[in-house]
């Protein structure tokens, strides 16, 4: 196999999109993408980027991508690197794409000194769960995850202004 991965370009944004819908359907949450274009562009090649991306090709055809941010922790007291998304085509998987993603965003973290890395995978999803358990990673059963979704986060953030 002919595993290529490397740093997103802005050229790539019409394949993320394609690459973000297809993880929003093998993850049942299609109803929840409202990404587009021009603030993908944004969020990834701005002077701050909010996140960074890697695009996998297996003899140059996309096979998947992994989308990264940095985060902190107190208790380390050292820059981490939260893994937003990590998502293989179904006729890539099993070949090495998945693991090769995951040791190239694990080399970008080394080189920057986090002190950990972290992601989230959906309960249901015993594929994932076995290839990440299979690597070393194990859950953290402590913590529940808490979302603001966009009507929650807008109330609260109206409180601040009283």
């Amino acid at each position: 196999m002919s595993l290529s991965i490397a740093a997103a370009v802005p050229g790539d944004i019409p394949i993320l999109l394609t690459l973000i819908g297809e993880l929003a359907d093998f993850e049942r949450l299609a109803h929840e993408v409202v990404v587009t274009a021009p603030g993908l562009t944004q969020a990834l090649f701005n002077p701050d980027p909010a996140a960074q991306a890697v695009v996998a090709r297996v003899a140059g055809e996309v096979a998947g991508f992994a989308l990264f941010y940095r985060n902190f922790s107190t208790f380390v007291g050292r820059e981490g690197l939260f893994l937003e998304d990590l998502y293989v085509r179904p006729a890539f998987r099993g070949q090495g794409v998945g693991r090769g993603l995951l040791a190239h965003v694990a080399q970008i973290a080394a080189a920057r000194g986090c002190g950990r890395m972290e992601w989230s995978v959906l309960n249901w999803n015993r594929r994932a769960i076995g290839f990440y358990e299979a690597l070393g990673a194990r859950p953290i059963n402590d913590w529940t995850i808490y979302r603001l979704d966009r009507t929650a986060f807008e109330a609260l953030k109206n409180d601040a202004r009283e």
